[in-house]
């Protein structure tokens, strides 16, 4: 691993000032996936008894799933939304709006009254918070990653695009141990009484990070250029929206890039939070051994996600992608079986192998995703791609696999599920064109 990284970073020279827009987008995608994840952590563990107490548990979790799902539904939009001013007004602009608005909705959720406190108002702000959630992580996810890799040089895209990537597991790992403290801090009563706040609350750090980024880093060197082009032409910039241009353009690129991301979202959620859901409601396996196994993958699947992008600036996006889907289709069917021993080992080997497989996708992801488009609808044709995936892959798994598990009490249908994302995964990616030899992106 470190001699493929070391032989890829040494291909070209890295311009001034690359490391700390990297490293500034892994700290931005890590705190706002925090904030995305642990409403993912809590739809599993405390929200059916806290905003749905009159349904029975299997049915206060699909509501809370649904919920969850919500946030999903809003990422195309907040894809849209960022994605035209991304590409007019710059990615700095619509990455630092976004953090500011994940900040104040995940506040404001860690602020919400429950259903005992305001009846069926509860769940209705809850979903309204969470819409603002998905709008904020469909825009944000455009301009960390376009900033790495519109500024890294021509060999190294995947290698400093994967420091966007790598605020999932980052993020993961935040949200996770931000409960194990809460839960080990306070007992049940008081867990559900007010200490499920405290990692809600703790978001309010991306209102600094906003500032921070307006403040210190400067626009990508590519949308630099197509600034100047725009200055110097009579015409100025085009009056067309930049997502009704990509589409027009290259709705087939879109399309293909949604299915690409179908299989590592989806399945994502599954490992990290359908799992959780599953292992204490079914396997009766203790909600802090399921969530250290989480965590421990999490830990597991960074490092991994650094080398196979870096693998994708040597060999191409696609061999990597392309065995990363094939391989985690055959472990969706080992996924279970492991997971039912109820070991920890089990579990834990379960969800980290299968993190390691998809990390071969997610890692190479963001700069196959950047060179697919121009830089002029760069922001939307990325994002649009990224969270039409998203939907169809991530939305709806965990309540997908939950209601496949209450119809038939069986996980195999789960497996079958899951490898179809990856089957979809695998031929979208069939069908794009290599791209890590492509000229600078301009």
């Amino acid at each position: 691993m470190a001699q493929v990284l070391g032989s890829v970073q040494s291909a070209s020279r890295p311009p001034a000032g690359i490391w700390r827009v990297a490293l500034t987008a892994l700290a931005g995608t890590s705190i706002e996936w925090y904030d995305f994840f642990i409403y993912g952590t809590a739809a599993a563990t405390v929200f059916p008894a806290l905003f749905f107490p009159k349904s029975d548990p299997l049915v206060g979790t699909l509501l809370s799933f649904s919920t969850f799902a919500v946030g999903f539904v809003a990422r195309p939009i907040g894809g849209v939304v960022f994605g035209h001013f991304g590409d007019r007004l710059g990615r700095k602009k619509a990455l630092v709006t976004a953090l500011l608005l994940m900040g104040i909705a995940t506040t404001g959720i860690g602020l919400l009254p429950t259903y005992a406190s305001i009846g069926v108002a509860a769940p209705i702000f809850l979903i309204l918070l969470r819409f603002i959630q998905g709008l904020a992580i469909g825009g944000q996810w455009g301009g960390a990653v376009l900033l790495a890799t519109e500024s890294a040089p021509l060999h190294q895209r995947g290698f400093y695009g994967s420091f966007a990537q790598l605020g999932v597991p980052v993020g993961v790992i935040l949200a996770n141990l931000a409960f194990l403290a809460a839960t080990a801090a306070t007992d049940r009563a008081t867990f559900l009484a007010w200490g499920w706040r405290l990692p809600f609350l703790l978001s309010i750090a991306l209102i600094a990070l906003g500032v921070y980024i307006q403040f210190r880093l400067e626009e990508s060197p590519a949308f630099k250029r197509l600034q100047q082009l725009r200055e110097t032409s009579s015409s100025g910039p085009p009056a067309r929206s930049p997502i009704l241009e990509v589409l027009q353009r290259s709705p087939r690129t879109v399309l293909l890039a949604a299915g690409a991301h179908v299989a590592t979202n989806g399945l994502f959620y599954i490992f990290i939070t359908f799992i959780v859901t599953y292992g204490i409601n079914t396997l009766h396996v203790a909600q802090s051994t399921m969530l250290l196994a989480v965590l421990i993958s999490a830990f597991i699947i960074a490092p991994f996600l650094v080398f196979f992008a870096a693998l994708s600036d040597r060999i191409g996006r696609r061999k990597v992608y392309l065995s990363g889907a094939f391989l985690l289709g055959i472990w969706s069917f080992v996924f279970f079986p492991l997971a039912g021993t109820r070991s920890f080992g089990g579990i834990a080997a379960a969800i980290s192998v299968g993190q390691i497989f998809l990390s071969m996708m997610y890692g190479p992801q963001a700069a196959l995703f950047a060179e697919l488009f121009s830089t002029d609808v760069r922001y939307s044709g990325a994002s649009l791609g990224y969270q039409i995936g998203s939907i169809f892959g991530g939305a709806f798994a965990p309540l997908i696999a939950a209601a496949l598990l209450a119809k038939t009490g069986s996980t195999f249908p789960i497996a079958i599920y899951m490898a179809l994302l990856c089957a979809i995964t695998f031929g979208s990616v069939l069908m794009l064109s290599e791209t890590y030899k492509t000229g600078s992106l301009k």
